[in-house]
């Protein structure tokens, strides 16, 4: 799967207009990555600019924001995106469901339709399933982009590798992840941090980094 799939993938999947994914918040820089039409597209340059919407909701909560009736009785209240969104007409739903690995926020994947009405629970478990699959290819782009400039520190001995098996080992444990996930998580936290994997694992090996899946995500001692 690469970013030109992805928006693409989705839509084949579900019963929607259009698709788009965009990375946002504090790991990665705010964009949209993949985007199966100029709507799509256009969505989520609105809610970057304006600073609210379903996107926004879904990363701060942790959790899918389904808004089946943007014009007729809209369940939240977003005045400057709702006021935007006069000027584009057929854009009558929206879901956005959050790109989440374990504690790290990455972005959301926003799924439009022209035909108001709730998305149905079989397809909202489907979106759910492809936002962990997006989510996890956009944190292992993040981290494949920058380990060239760290090939050095990514060449670890026997010893060092071993401890990042041992880490991995609690942080599957805190995260209630996957053994892979639990590695990508290890991997994702030191590429936000600018700093070896090797070290992110000696701070949760001595106690001094925690990971959860709950709100409180991350945690320094």
């Amino acid at each position: 799967m690469d970013d030109s799939d992805l928006a693409g993938s989705v839509l084949a999947a579900l019963p929607v207009s259009g698709v788009s994914v965009a990375t946002m918040g504090g790991l990665l820089r705010s964009e949209t990555v993949s985007a199966s039409d100029e709507t799509a597209a256009r969505l989520d340059e609105l809610q970057f600019d304006l600073g609210e919407g379903p996107c926004w909701d879904a990363v701060a909560e942790r959790r899918p924001v389904l808004e089946g009736s943007l014009r007729g009785a809209p369940v939240r209240s977003w005045p400057a995106f709702s006021r935007a969104l006069l000027d584009h007409e057929g854009v009558e739903a929206l879901y956005a469901f959050p790109l989440l690995l374990g504690p790290l926020a990455l972005g959301a994947m926003d799924l439009w339709c022209d035909r108001p009405g709730d998305l149905p629970d079989e397809s909202a478990r489907r979106a759910s399933a492809l936002a962990d699959e997006v989510s996890r290819h956009l944190l292992r782009r993040a981290v494949r982009d920058v380990a060239d400039d760290q090939a050095e520190e990514v060449r670890v001995g026997a010893y060092s590798r071993r401890r990042i098996h041992q880490a991995t080992g609690m942080v599957l444990a805190q995260a209630d992840v996957s053994a892979e996930d639990a590695e990508l998580l290890l991997q994702g936290h030191a590429f936000s941090q600018g700093v070896p994997m090797t070290e992110i694992a000696d701070a949760v090996l001595e106690g001094r980094l925690s990971f959860s899946s709950g709100r409180d995500g991350i945690e320094e001692r």
